[in-house]
């Protein structure tokens, strides 16, 4: 039920107006324009107001100006006396949708109501759209349905509504800076300009240039004055890649932009006031470099406002099928080429693999195959040696090197033989179990486990959808 809130300090007006609207089949609120009236207004719990201009304890258009603050989406009819359409048509300017002159038809009254509404709804729908379709856009190329990644998205989308700075940490190639520009797509400040910059890329007297600027002669080359990022990015979003790797110096003068919002040109006196959201991102472990002295430890606090990890590809290893998919059909319309397929050992060799590169290091695999493989349907031959050397065997010694995770290592392992089990016993969960050693009850529980649905070789839904995986999965 959409509910109309109704202030006149006219208490005849106020009760027919309010058994008109309630036979109309609204909620109705009133007020007899008193300044709780402003309560009401702050609250928001109503779709469209009815308001005197002229009441003796509020002005009416000082409850107007509240009104479009505190609730823009929903309209406002303004009632005024003969002789005072100057001010109606002051309403009109600040926000109001319409005004009717006392005495007025309870019908054109009715009339002006329903259309409002109608408006109201039609925003709220369009809102709602527009709302859906930055989502959309921002998570395109983030590709995932794990766990892990549905929990990312969701923090992307809080993150998104304020205007904290961010720090985003991951291994490289997991994508941080799709999540840096998620985040400022979801932003009220997605209108203005997104700046990337790697921090690890320049030497420090360049960075310094290219984050704040210079002016003419300020240095060797500096032959006219140069705009840094910063004010590029006003009013929208910085990102700084490899944070970790800025040199002592530059953090110094980054802590003084992040804590007074304002930034000096080299060589330059002025100083120029910047409206910049912050988000870096970092491969390492930021706390370590303090220890080290090679990181300042206000900076850190003033970055780590709010912080996330994108998880690596290893901690979300039922997001490679959905990956592979997304970059063989990527790659295949960008180079004119037909859809390929993937046979079922190449998936469980992806899924296997421990991918120290990340998701960039599955996509430029998945490119060069596209690129140079002329075949339809892609065997294990035609990945590198180093996803096919990745195979365990029995008899190889396991290498307890840093970083090792057990857990890990005995899901990929369990992962590509229960492949190879499907495969030799043609998708016969009876004949898996006996080459498994294991009862039907316990491979059915490893096959729920790995999200593993059948070996059957068919034709599967994804290879009617053309995505590019052939088993079921």
């Amino acid at each position: 039920m959409e509910t109309v809130l109704i202030i006149d300090d006219e208490k005849s007006l106020l009760e027919l107006l309010s058994v008109v609207f309630k036979k109309e089949g609204y909620g109705v609120k009133t007020n007899p324009g008193t300044p709780k009236a402003f309560e009401l207004i702050d609250q928001g719990d109503y779709d469209l107001l009815i308001c005197d201009i002229k009441m003796p304890q509020v002005d009416g258009m000082e409850i107007l100006k509240r009104a479009a603050q505190r609730n823009p989406l929903s309209p406002a009819i303004m009632i005024t006396a003969y002789g005072s359409v100057k001010q109606a048509v002051e309403a009109l300017r600040i926000g109001a949708l319409d005004y009717v002159v006392k005495p007025f038809d309870i019908e054109e009254l009715k009339i002006l109501v329903a259309h409002g509404l109608e408006g109201r709804r039609i925003r709220e729908e369009n809102t709602l759209l527009k709302k859906t379709f930055h989502a959309e856009a921002s998570f395109e190329n983030m590709i995932g349905k794990s766990k892990a990644m549905r929990e990312i998205f969701g923090l992307i989308e809080k993150v998104a509504s304020t205007d904290s700075t961010v720090l985003v940490m991951g291994e490289s190639g997991t994508g941080k800076e799709m999540a840096a520009r998620a985040v400022h797509a979801l932003s009220r400040r997605r209108d203005a300009a997104f700046v990337s910059i790697n921090c690890a890329a320049l030497p420090e007297s360049l960075l310094e240039s290219e984050l704040f600027g210079h002016m003419r002669g300020s240095f060797t080359g500096a032959v006219a004055d140069k705009r840094g990022m910063f004010e590029t990015a006003h009013l929208g979003t910085m990102f700084l890649d490899e944070v970790g790797e800025m040199a002592p110096w530059t953090q110094v003068k980054l802590f003084r932009v992040l804590q007074e919002r304002k930034i000096r040109r080299v060589g330059g006196t002025d100083e120029i006031a910047v409206d910049v959201r912050l988000i870096a991102a970092t491969n390492q472990d930021l706390k370590k470099r303090i220890e080290e002295g090679k990181f300042r430890e206000e900076l850190f606090y003033r970055l780590n406002v709010i912080s996330f990890e994108v998880p690596s590809l290893r901690k979300r290893v039922e997001d490679i099928p959905l990956l592979v998919a997304h970059f063989l059909r990527k790659h295949c319309d960008r180079l004119g080429k037909k859809m390929k397929r993937l046979t079922p050992e190449v998936v469980g060799l992806l899924e296997t693999y421990s991918w120290p590169g990340n998701v960039r290091e599955l996509e430029n695999v998945i490119e060069r195959i596209v690129a140079v493989e002329e075949r339809e349907t892609v065997t294990a031959s035609c990945l590198p040696a180093e996803i096919i050397g990745s195979r365990p065997k029995d008899e190889d010694p396991v290498a307890l090197k840093p970083g090792f995770k057990l857990e890990e290592h005995l899901d990929r392992i369990s992962r590509l033989y229960l492949q190879e089990a499907g495969q030799a016993a043609g998708g016969n969960m009876r004949k898996m179990a006996d080459l498994l050693g294991l009862s039907y009850r316990s491979l059915r529980y490893l096959m729920d486990k790995y999200q593993i649905k059948s070996f059957k070789r068919i034709e599967s839904k994804d290879e009617r959808n053309g995505n590019g995986i052939s088993p079921e999965r």
